[in-house]
């Protein structure tokens, strides 16, 4: 069994997933980490969605003693050229010795959304995984309304070598989230969970073993019900609330009395099962960030 350092004797969440590079932040970033930080976040993992932001989430990974993913969003493949999976591969190289480069991600499939290029978005995420392999790192993968094809694609690269990573936003059924964990993955949850309509997140979050849980924010979406303005309440000129990482242990406040336990040892739980799909998080608790400039 994999030990991990000292720090999971701390009090504090990892937020797996937040985009703190998206415009809705603006000038705010640094001010949002900080409270974030205050709120007993230690870390968070900011995912890249295309080549031109690889950049951006390395430089915040470093400035702010965070770590990032480098990958190609599925929603962002309609865009995207065939020479961008070569600049992800040859970032990757580059990056290799880098302790903030912990994931492949955000890559995966959408099928919500109407008008995408199933058959590109396809192609990509297929190449994609066969660099996380080519690179030997974990993968952050978005599922929405493809958990099936998501499964297939990892189960014809993996070729039964099992992944490290994390099924982002999971919102499929127990069955596929065994399928999931099958894999090697382990599950995203946050803010769904805080509705008490979302009953299949929520019964999820109950019985599925808690060292299959990560945390997650999806900052700025995906807002907890304390932040989520209704459609009436939109028309009505209220604008949507942007969601932070800084949300992520009064999610986890959510979730810890849901499962009946200690929100503090569910921080120590996440912690470590965040740590267990992104190995290079653990040193992380103890590299200073670095100056990008």
């Amino acid at each position: 069994m994999q030990t991990f350092g000292h720090h999971l004797k701390m009090t504090g969440f990892v937020d797996t997933h937040c985009h703190l590079d998206a415009a809705e932040f603006g000038m705010e970033t640094t001010a949002v980490r900080a409270r974030a930080a205050a709120n007993g976040v230690s870390l968070c993992v900011i995912p890249a969605v295309a080549v031109f932001n690889f950049a951006t989430v390395r430089e915040l990974a470093h400035a702010q003693g965070d770590a990032y993913a480098l990958g190609i969003h599925p929603l962002c493949t309609g865009d995207a050229q065939e020479d961008d999976l070569e600049k992800l591969d040859a970032e990757l190289a580059l990056r290799r010795d880098d302790p903030r480069l912990v994931a492949v991600g955000e890559i995966g499939l959408d099928y919500f959304v109407p008008g995408m290029d199933n058959a590109k978005q396809e192609c990509f995420f297929r190449a994609q995984l066969q660099l996380a392999r080519k690179h030997d790192l974990p993968v952050v993968i978005h599922v929405r309304r493809s958990v099936d094809k998501v499964l297939g694609q990892l189960r014809q690269v993996g070729a039964g070598r099992p992944w490290r990573g994390i099924a982002h936003a999971f919102n499929g059924s127990e069955q596929q989230a065994n399928a999931c964990i099958g894999q090697g993955l382990k599950l995203g949850f946050g803010g769904t969970l805080t509705f008490e309509r979302a009953l299949q997140v929520r019964r999820l979050a109950v019985s599925l073993p808690l060292e299959a849980i990560v945390m997650e924010t999806d900052s700025p979406d995906i807002q907890p019900h304390w932040l989520y303005q209704t459609k009436a309440q939109r028309d009505a000129g209220i604008p949507q609330a942007r969601n932070e990482p800084g949300e992520l242990p009064r999610i986890g406040e959510v979730l810890a009395g849901l499962r009946g336990i200690d929100v503090e040892a569910l921080a120590v739980a996440t912690t470590r099962n965040a740590i267990e799909a992104l190995p290079k998080l653990d040193s992380l608790f103890f590299v200073p960030r670095v100056s990008m400039e």
